[in-house]
């Protein structure tokens, strides 16, 4: 099950063996997530925190096993609305490059659904969708606000390849890996919640990116889910 390549299995055995342990036994048991979720999210939280040599890595087992090359394609893509296109051009290459490995034909096939003339308009309806009708109104604010709800949700969660379940638990994974976001944070914790993404399901991906995240950002991200489903419960 290692990431590890071959040449640090040989210099650090040791490590390898106790990472690994970790990462595919101890937590991935517990947190009892579907294939497919585990994947995401940890392909997600390697793009938020920049481990490109292990994204290399955790990619192909994903596409072995549970994602599609759609899926992954979406879950960069979608990433750059959080990340930029600075820290996010290095893992839409490395997918590129390791799709063509396996002999798959890119372009992948379009996944857009909106135009130049609706994509603020659709945009502003998913934003309605998961954070509640008070969003309705929220471009109106000013320029960021318009390119949020026309560029972030327009552009990128109208897309197909992936639900809003899922694009806003992938969210979650690039908020919490990159850290220093924590307004952000909490914010889509609640989403996650609005979109059935309970505080039990949430409480397994954190655990389950233990490994990956590192624990001050684990911890962040555990206060955040905790603290979302405290205020839904009210």
């Amino acid at each position: 099950m290692t990431n590890f390549s071959e040449q640090l299995q040989h210099d650090d055995p040791e490590f390898a063996r106790l990472f690994d342990r970790f990462a595919f036994e101890e937590t991935a048991g517990p947190c009892n997530l579907d294939g497919k979720t585990r994947h995401l999210a940890i392909l997600a939280a390697l793009i938020g925190c920049q481990g490109i040599e292990e994204y290399r890595a955790a990619l192909p087992m994903a596409l072995e096993r549970d994602v599609t090359p759609v899926e992954a394609k979406e879950v960069v893509y979608q990433a750059t609305a959080y990340l930029g296109i600075g820290r996010v051009y290095p893992f839409l290459t490395a997918t590129n490059e390791i799709l063509r490995s396996k002999g798959i034909s890119l372009p992948l096939p379009p996944q857009g659904t909106t135009t130049p003339e609706n994509r603020r308009e659709r945009g502003t309806a998913v934003q309605v969708e998961i954070f509640g009708p008070h969003m309705e109104d929220f471009w109106k604010a000013g320029d960021m606000n318009r390119f949020l709800a026309a560029n972030c949700f327009g552009d990128y969660y109208t897309r197909t390849g992936l639900n809003l379940k899922q694009r806003e638990l992938v969210t979650f994974c690039y908020i919490a890996a990159q850290g220093g976001c924590e307004s952000q944070l909490s914010s889509h914790a609640a989403a996650n919640l609005r979109m059935g993404n309970d505080r039990d399901f949430l409480a397994r991906v954190v655990l389950q990116l233990a490994p990956y995240l590192g624990y001050p950002r684990s911890l962040n991200a555990m206060a955040a889910v905790n603290q979302a489903a405290g205020q839904q419960a009210k």
